[in-house]
């Protein structure tokens, strides 16, 4: 008798017996975007995972919304059913890291897994897609604060590069922004000595390219190479890249080189920079063993950009690699981001 009266206490506070913190709702959504209509075979429709606290249904607050982008090859399905983002979430509202949020998950996941947050002739307008369509639906379709204040922008990787170039493009959509681990350059495994261009050569199809993660990082080139240089008259991959072989013979792609150059976040801060002002808080981190060279040097590279144009920000090199102290309890989601993002985000 006692033991069913304490399992009755349980569920009426909102306690799962298997949960240790009050669960929030994660809803499965999907929209149609005419922004992603595109030539490559990418779906236009795509879906979406959305965070509700565990006091949405209880309420009628309008909550904050945090966008988080997810990294390249992952999907926001990952983020929910491997990563646990939603028990990172529940238990960061309830140890009181984070005043109660609304978290949108899309998924970025395409042919070549990942978009790398760009408008592309050849895969879709995919910069258009979350600032205006994703936006748009989300504050139509739930109790949201609707305005830049009360929207952060985050995410990991791919999605950390993504998150800093929305933000810096659209301040008047996005007032805050959160990047781990999400510069990009052409420096050492993305520079002319990489040894993925002379391994690039050996494959010929999408097939051999996406078969396993042996070329995780030639695939990750392709899809740089179709948002940042598509070329839809060069079959198989349609893209150009700054440097390819031809027998072994390294060849340099001026053209392309500046290309790839302008998608870069610290060259796009000089274009930028005006919009970069208008933002509330922008946090980078990073860390200091990430085993990609190319984003260890560009996060460095981007904040010192920041710091020269005058841009206030925080920046971090931590202890860690590319991948590790993200989702644990003592890691930088749960300790940081979700933070910084309780300090500058407008609540009701």
């Amino acid at each position: 008798m006692k033991l069913n009266i304490l399992i009755i206490v349980v569920l009426f506070m909102g306690y799962s017996v298997f949960a240790q913190y009050p669960t929030g709702t994660v809803q499965v959504d999907s929209l149609y975007s005419k922004s992603l209509e595109n030539i490559a075979g990418e779906k236009p429709t795509r879906s979406v995972h959305i965070y509700l606290p565990p006091e949405y249904e209880q309420t009628k607050k309008k909550y904050p919304v945090i966008y988080y982008l997810h990294g390249f090859s992952g999907s926001d399905s990952k983020q929910i059913n491997e990563l646990k983002l939603n028990n990172l979430l529940d238990k960061g509202i309830a140890i009181g890291k984070i005043k109660p949020v609304i978290v949108v998950i899309p998924n970025y996941h395409t042919l070549y897994r990942g978009s790398f947050h760009t408008n592309s002739p050849l895969t879709g307008n995919w910069i258009d897609f979350t600032a205006t369509d994703l936006v748009n639906y989300v504050d139509e379709n739930y109790r949201t604060i609707r305005k830049k204040e009360s929207r952060g922008i985050t995410g990991f990787s791919m999605g950390g590069y993504g998150a800093v170039k929305l933000a810096m493009m659209f301040p008047n959509t996005f007032a805050n922004v959160y990047s781990f681990s999400g510069c990009l350059s052409l420096y050492n495994e993305l520079g002319a000595n990489g040894a993925v261009y002379k391994k690039l050569q050996e494959i010929d199809s999408r097939e051999k390219l996406i078969k396993d993660y042996d070329h995780f990082l030639e695939n990750a080139i392709i899809a740089m190479g179709q948002a940042f240089s598509p070329n839809k008259d060069k079959p198989p991959f349609y893209a150009d890249l700054p440097f390819y072989y031809e027998s072994d013979n390294l060849i340099t792609d001026a053209n392309t080189i500046r290309l790839w150059n302008k998608q870069f976040l610290h060259n796009m801060a000089d274009e930028y920079v005006d919009n970069l002002k208008k933002l509330n808080a922008i946090k980078l981190d990073w860390g200091r063993n990430d085993q990609f060279g190319f984003v260890l040097l560009g996060c460095r590279e981007l904040s010192r950009k920041l710091e020269d144009l005058g841009i206030k920000h925080y920046a971090e090199e931590y202890i860690g690699n590319h991948g590790n102290k993200l989702w644990t309890d003592d890691g930088r989601a749960l300790n940081d981001m979700l933070p910084f993002f309780d300090t500058n985000l407008e609540f009701e």
